[in-house]
């Protein structure tokens, strides 16, 4: 394995651990912006409040895109599988 493999290697493996992490923690963000707004609005400063919300928004965007995100990640994995036997 030459180092510039490992390189393309490693970049790809980040850049799809981005790429699948990318709608859930921006969903969260949201969630959680939209939550402290109308919690510093209303004086309302319940823990539960700010947790709810974005546990509900993140499963409710891990049953909406699931699939293209194990989809993905299988095809990851395929490929690098595949690599494997053109090593030396």
């Amino acid at each position: 394995m030459t180092p510039d493999l490992a390189q393309q290697l490693i970049s790809s493996m980040l850049w799809n651990a981005f790429l699948i992490a990318l709608p859930l923690l921006g969903v969260t963000l949201l969630v959680g912006l939209l939550v402290s707004v109308v919690q510093v609005v209303t004086q309302l400063q319940e823990m539960s409040l700010s947790y709810i919300p974005k546990l509900v928004a993140t499963l409710l965007v891990m049953v909406v895109l699931g699939p293209w995100m194990l989809s993905r990640l299988t095809t990851y994995a395929t490929d690098v599988i595949k690599m494997i036997s053109t090593l030396n």
